[in-house]
């Protein structure tokens, strides 16, 4: 549940939409061991990203919401993300602003098409919010382009993961030097998971 956003969902809504949201990545061209960047605050679209992306093998990278332009330019380049999900703004921070002064060739851009000198593996940016800029896919759009996926296709892709697989890069604060990518596996995920909610007694 999200309550901030008036968002409840059932498990099997969920998997419904992470499905949706898994075949709309794959729409675009994605495959194992691509990377998705997400740069957001706390959102729904963000659990659904998280889910998606490790149903078809795809890297999430979790960029931090305070990011300024430079340090940006430096996670999308050192992973290599061919997809970019953005809120507009947080705070004080335009991040659509942020993304134009670093690729200019975003607003001219065919959505799925970019093609940006500073910011060569970037692809696609899909914006949270219902009013894409110039350049971007709204991530209604994506959703939309999953939607009546093939659950056995998805399924395949699945079955074929491990659990010591690649599944998310999370970037560390920097605070001596360049940030780092800490690569994490499935299994990581799962056990972090598994010894908070020990830890907490959920």
């Amino acid at each position: 549940m999200f309550r901030a956003h008036g968002r409840r969902w059932t498990w099997r809504e969920f998997s419904d939409l992470v499905d949706q949201c898994a075949a709309g990545l794959l729409a675009l061209g994605l495959k194992q061991g691509d990377r998705v960047g997400i740069w957001s605050p706390n959102r729904p679209e963000w659990l659904l990203a998280q889910f998606a992306t490790a149903r078809v093998g795809i890297i999430l990278v979790n960029i931090n919401p305070a990011y300024r332009r430079a340090e940006l330019e430096y996670a999308l380049n050192k992973v290599g993300c061919r997809v970019l999900i953005t809120a507009s703004r947080f705070k004080t921070s335009d991040y659509l602003q942020m993304l134009r002064d670093l690729a200019p060739e975003l607003p001219t851009a065919t959505p799925g098409r970019l093609k940006a000198a500073r910011l060569p593996h970037l692809e696609t940016v899909i914006q949270l919010g219902t009013e894409p800029v110039g350049g971007t896919m709204a991530f209604t759009e994506l959703m939309e382009t999953g939607a009546g996926a093939s659950a056995a296709r998805l399924d395949a892709i699945s079955d074929a993961l491990g659990p010591d697989e690649d599944v998310n890069i999370q970037f560390t604060s920097g605070t001596t030097g360049a940030p780092k990518g800490a690569t994490l596996s499935h299994r990581n995920i799962v056990n972090n998971g598994h010894f908070i909610g020990r830890a907490m007694e959920l």
